[in-house]
């Protein structure tokens, strides 16, 4: 293809720089069932830091707060969204569509574990399906009217985050990591990533932070402070929270109790959210 002269005469092509059609939008449409209010992706630069965690207790904060809320789990080869609040339910629908599991609480979600014969089914997909999945996640779902739902994306940088980043309004994600020197890093390409996609980064949320003395109940930070300070400062990204960790809520979460699990935890991060996503509303 020969090089643009800017000079229209002599060239045929349909181009935005002679008013031809505008880059088409990959923004895909929720069904006329749902309407969402506010989608906030969690995502995070590497696997086992708590994403799913963070997203469980977000929504159950938001839940406590009288909003209605959605849980969309994106991460299709390792979903653990329904385990952690105890929904082993199947998933069905109706001539409107699929109709999402609703938990104990009043949080409605969907996982491919509600598709499975099995919740220890292996998914062997190869990327475009995985992804065709969770777009009809968002679009073929009877999410009905909700205020808040989060999206528990796979970790990294891939064809998961790219779909959502690109199918759904996001308002923002939130990145969770540990502490460790080197997450920071790997975080950061999950920054630049949603840089690059023109999704605002909301805050960072650290787990695995500190744990309590067990004799003085004095603040032990095992993997050591300011990397994720760091991070946070390089980008100008508020640090939402720093959650402890606590064999206690990881047994909970277990149990299946993440709605009534690690109240108040994430106050703090629910008031940012809201205070942000009311300013564009």
């Amino acid at each position: 293809m020969s090089e643009c002269t800017h000079d229209c005469s002599t060239c045929g092509a349909d181009c935005p720089s002679r008013g031809g059609s505008a880059p088409q939008s990959l923004r895909a449409e929720t069904n006329q069932y749902s309407h969402v209010k506010h989608v906030i992706g969690v995502v995070s630069g590497k696997g086992g830091v708590g994403k799913s965690l963070v997203t469980g207790l977000m929504a159950a904060e938001m839940r406590r707060r009288g909003q209605e809320v959605a849980i969309l789990d994106a991460d299709i080869t390792g979903p653990s969204i329904p385990k952690m609040f105890g929904y082993t339910d199947k998933a069905y629908g109706d001539e409107r569509g699929i109709l999402p599991g609703v938990t104990a609480g009043g949080i409605r979600l969907i996982s491919v574990n509600m598709l499975l014969d099995n919740e220890t089914d292996p998914v062997v997909w190869r990327g475009s399906l995985i992804s065709g999945t969770v777009k009809q996640f968002w679009t073929d779902v009877v999410w009905g009217d909700i205020d808040w739902m989060f999206v528990d994306m796979p970790p990294g940088t891939g064809d998961v985050p790219l779909t959502v980043f690109q199918s759904l309004p996001l308002d923002g994600v939130l990145i969770v990591l540990s502490p460790q020197e080197l997450v920071g890093m790997i975080v950061e390409k999950a920054v630049n990533m949603a840089k690059l996609m023109n999704v605002p980064v909301l805050g960072l949320v650290e787990n695995m932070s500190w744990m309590a003395c067990p004799h003085c109940g004095e603040r032990i930070f095992p993997f050591g402070t300011g990397a994720t300070v760091q991070v946070a400062e390089t980008h100008s990204l508020p640090l939402l929270a720093m959650l402890p960790i606590d064999p206690e809520l990881a047994a909970a979460c277990d149990r299946g109790e993440a709605e009534t699990a690690g109240a108040g935890l994430l106050a703090g991060a629910a008031d940012v959210l809201q205070a942000v996503c009311s300013k564009k509303a």
